[in-house]
């Protein structure tokens, strides 16, 4: 196991974010999805968050440059009519950004994502540079559109999760695209509490005497291939529980010789077409519910 620094803090991996709040009120209940892909030639980040609250659901689409900086963004609400159906034109690297999308007939679970009936497409250069949904005919119907040559690679996964003892979800871990059943279980209410990790009903990591290692990685192996699991359980052990979130990342593993680098270094350093060992990363926002 690393040591504490080259995982997590100044050197190590962010975990703070600006959707992780210090309190269990202002927990929110969201999914944010990146998306690797190239506008005019420059590597860019579309960056599409699901977010549900009381007023219903809502996305918004945004492209960030290199340098991870916002260049612009849309906001979609669909529980407006309006709204659930529509199109928006941004500007970017001097061209036109054209976002569509058709919420109308969109189905929804207990999370903020939509889970079918619908299409959000981002087309650059009459190319569709992004297609989420299952819509796609319709969204190509729409927007006269045709596939783009490079495709967009789905990278990153940013979501928060609520639970008292168990938090699951549904995430891909590898390239392979299967969906995996990821459950992390922790009892915090025992004297010893251990950290379990299990993928597809099958325990792959367990941490004991987790008042000592609260904070740390280790590497489990999903369909063949090496998934580094890293954790900041402190708030859980030392703080209220429920005033404050643990932290879990899942991604594929960095060869031996490269650096721990911060998550929004790690996420940008995909956009190097030379980073392939980068993979896809996961981050889970755990939200305990007392």
């Amino acid at each position: 196991m690393k040591d504490f620094p080259s995982c997590f803090g100044e050197n190590g991996v962010q975990v703070a974010d600006s959707s992780s709040s210090n309190s269990g009120k202002n927990a929110q209940n969201l999914v944010t999805c990146i998306y690797q892909c190239r506008i005019r030639g420059r590597n860019c980040l579309i960056t599409v968050t699901w977010t549900k609250n009381l007023m219903g659901q809502s996305v918004t689409v945004g492209v960030d440059d290199s340098c991870n900086q916002s260049l612009c963004k849309v906001e979609i609400k669909p529980w407006l009519f309006t709204k659930r159906k529509g199109s928006k034109s941004l500007e970017a690297y001097s061209c036109k950004i054209d976002v569509f999308w058709d919420l109308s007939s969109a189905k929804f679970g207990s999370g903020p994502e939509a889970l079918g009936g619908f299409y959000v497409g981002v087309v650059v250069d009459k190319e569709m540079v992004l297609l989420l949904g299952d819509m796609r005919k319709e969204a190509f119907k729409k927007t006269n559109a045709s596939p783009s040559s490079l495709g967009a690679v789905f990278i990153a996964k940013k979501e928060h999760v609520f639970g008292k003892r168990a938090f699951a979800t549904k995430a891909q871990l590898c390239a392979d695209g299967k969906i995996h059943d990821l459950v992390i279980e922790c009892d915090t209410s025992v004297t010893d509490p251990c950290l379990a990790v299990r993928v597809d009903g099958k325990t792959l990591l367990q941490v004991k005497r987790l008042k000592w290692k609260f904070r740390g990685n280790d590497t489990i192996v999903v369909n063949r291939m090496a998934v580094e699991v890293l954790w900041d359980v402190h708030s859980w052990l030392f703080g209220m529980p429920s005033a404050g979130n643990a932290v879990f990342m899942f991604r594929t593993c960095q060869s031996s010789s490269e650096k721990s680098l911060s998550f929004s270094q790690d996420i940008m350093a995909t956009t190097n077409s030379k980073s392939q060992s980068f993979g896809f990363s996961l981050i889970l926002y755990a939200w305990k519910n007392e």
